[in-house]
């Protein structure tokens, strides 16, 4: 495997796994440590709801990728209230409509990854992946190369996703 240079994933890369561990509890959260710093720009927070917010992740599959989590640290979906989990259901099905009208993306990934097992790289709060997906965003890179180019400006599209969210 090839490498390429991405600068922006050192943080995560070189993160001591405190926000990461399978039983990590609020304290040690990356999700819940950004929600209490209430920098929402830094922090590329679209929106909050009142059980739920969505986020812009910051290592990114593809462009636009975003995050919908309750705000309760929770790792899994029955631990949340009925309602709760139909606000995060809701926030999920307003978000992929907002990505696919401003990105104007052919498809999307939405899942869930709950447990470390899984794959999950925060497994003890619980997250909603929506990533966007283009005809052709997989090319000979990754074949060859394994190797993903992810080419867009990060603040760029949160403002443009922002300016979506703020009108709900």
């Amino acid at each position: 495997m090839k490498n390429m240079y991405a600068p922006w994933r050192s943080t995560y890369a070189s993160d001591t796994g405190e926000g990461k561990k399978e039983g990590a509890d609020k304290r040690e959260c990356i999700f819940c440590h950004q929600l209490e710093q209430n920098e929402d720009k830094k922090n590329f927070i679209l929106k909050r709801f009142e059980n739920s917010f969505v986020i812009l992740n910051r290592y990114p599959y593809n462009s636009g990728h975003l995050l919908v989590l309750p705000i309760e640290h929770f790792g899994t979906l029955n631990e949340l209230s009925k309602t709760q989990r139909a606000e995060l259901m809701e926030v999920t099905n307003q978000s992929i409509e907002i990505v696919s009208s401003t990105l104007k993306n052919d498809g999307l990934n939405v899942g869930l990854n709950i447990g470390k097992a899984s794959g999950a790289g925060i497994p003890s709060h619980l997250h909603i992946h929506i990533l966007p997906r283009w005809q052709g965003d997989t090319n000979f890179m990754p074949a060859l190369a394994k190797t993903k180019v992810i080419s867009f400006d990060l603040g760029k599209i949160y403002q443009e996703l922002k300016n979506q969210f703020d009108k709900l």
